[in-house]
């Protein structure tokens, strides 16, 4: 029992997030759920004593790498597997960018380009206009996407933001979501494609018009009361669709924000789980699914009478944090992603409120799953995991289920983020363009070739 109940402790840098393994049950355990800060002595020492665990026991300061701030689940942790994707059949070498260019019966591959940043943990990657953006700490990156020359930095003024953890766009505007709780709208200027900080979410005239009246006010914390209006936690996600964005939170919410024109107000909030909120993503309709740290993960559909959100379906707890989020098609089918390093194919069923159905599970990778991205063009799923590597996933002929077509290594520690871009010549010109971030600071470019199921 006690070395299963040293299995279950977990430190994390800044603010300390002690969970339990999946497979182990002891409730009575009062550490599950408690937020510490890592450089509280009297804390360590009350969880050294209640474990009775050695001092090294507690390698906080080891697990910079893998938290990149804070967060709800381990990163670290590696699951039992029951099953392993099958082995993909290749030749390998090595090439002059530290990665592995492999060709295999189903997919060829090659990095032809790693990208450095003057700041190490990449936290977040986003695409848009032939601009790809890096957030790397605090500081945004700009670079260009087909060239790979550095254009831009950004927001290297404000180190109290905290870490980046989402991209969005609209337009020429740029939106960035952080770890001190705010959003900020940044202008891309059209000539120079520098970037300048317009303002900041919620805005200051917005608080002023709510401030006065107490039933603006909403309880987060015990003897704490904030403004419904803005988030109390770090704002994890971020998803733009007709005029509207969308913004999830370590806070448990979500909210619906107008960025049409020059209004730049929170129309909506939602009280969407019970732990904090890892994953947004949008539907061309606007659907909006949310996963969070407590296993679930929720559909939302505005109800047109009352013009609000309401939740319409929900997979409930799983054994496992969800991490992440990707959409195929109108959001009837949801791939999602968590700790136990698995891979769900969700498919939508129209009637009751638990609609969501599982069809498949996939497994491959050793590690957390902390990134998902659908390959437009294609019928490919990629994934980024916490044991440094990128899986392709795709349909072959043959055989109903997804596989692994594919393993990219390259990075000495995980993989955060993901973005994938076809080729103007879609699935019929058979390109592929990724980019995977990394917290060992580097930026990897691939590119990919093969034969799959086109979609």
């Amino acid at each position: 029992m006690k070395e299963a109940m040293e299995m279950r402790m977990v430190g994390w840098v800044c603010f300390g997030w002690i969970d339990k393994c999946d497979h182990l049950e002891v409730s009575e355990d009062p550490f599950v759920g408690r937020w510490l800060r890592y450089d509280d002595p009297l804390a360590i020492g009350r969880l050294r004593k209640y474990y009775k665990a050695p001092a090294n026991r507690f390698r906080y300061k080891e697990h910079v790498a893998l938290c990149d701030s804070a967060g709800p689940s381990y990163l670290g942790w590696t699951p039992p597997l029951s099953s392993v994707a099958p082995p993909v059949t290749t030749y390998m070498k090595m090439n002059g960018n530290g990665a592995t260019n492999t060709v295999s019966h189903r997919i060829s591959f090659d990095c032809v380009a790693s990208l450095k940043t003057l700041t190490p943990h990449i936290t977040c990657l986003a695409l848009h206009r032939n601009l790809l953006y890096a957030a790397s700490l605090n500081l945004i990156n700009v670079f260009h996407a087909s060239h790979y020359t550095h254009i831009d930095a950004f927001n290297h003024n404000n180190p109290s933001s905290g870490f980046v953890k989402s991209i969005a766009f609209a337009d020429s505007k740029v939106f960035t979501a952080h770890q001190d709780c705010k959003i900020r709208v940044w202008l891309i200027t059209p000539h120079s494609k520098r970037h300048r900080l317009l303002l900041t979410l919620p805005t200051l005239n917005d608080r002023l018009r709510r401030f006065m009246l107490p039933s603006n006010y909403v309880h987060v914390r015990r003897h704490k009361r904030s403004l419904w209006i803005q988030h109390c936690d770090t704002v994890s996600g971020l998803a733009l669709n007709q005029g509207l964005m969308y913004s999830v939170s370590w806070d448990k919410s979500f909210k619906i924000w107008d960025v049409s024109g020059n209004n730049y107000r929170c129309v909506e909030s939602v009280k969407a789980h019970e732990d904090a909120i890892n994953a947004v993503a949008v539907s061309r309709g606007g659907t909006v699914y949310t996963a969070s740290a407590d296993g679930s993960i929720r559909v939302w559909e505005r109800d047109e009478k009352v013009n609000k959100y309401r939740l319409v379906s929900c997979v409930e707890k799983q054994k496992s944090t969800v991490n992440a989020l990707a959409l195929k098609g109108d959001g009837r089918v949801v791939f999602s992603g968590g700790c136990d390093g698995a891979i769900c194919m969700w498919e939508r069923k129209e009637g009751s409120l638990n609609d969501m159905v599982l069809v498949e599970t996939v497994r491959g990778h050793s590690g957390a799953i902390l990134c998902l991205v659908k390959v437009e063009g294609w019928d490919w799923i990629v994934s980024g995991s916490g044991d440094q590597t990128v899986r392709i996933w795709g349909k072959e002929r043959g055989r109903s289920g997804y596989v692994c077509k594919a393993v990219l290594e390259g990075h000495e520690k995980p993989i955060k983020s993901l973005v994938a871009v076809s080729s103007s010549g879609g699935a019929a010109n058979g390109v592929v363009t990724l980019f995977s971030g990394s917290l060992d600071g580097d930026i990897k470019v691939w590119k990919l070739e093969g034969v799959g199921l086109k979609f």
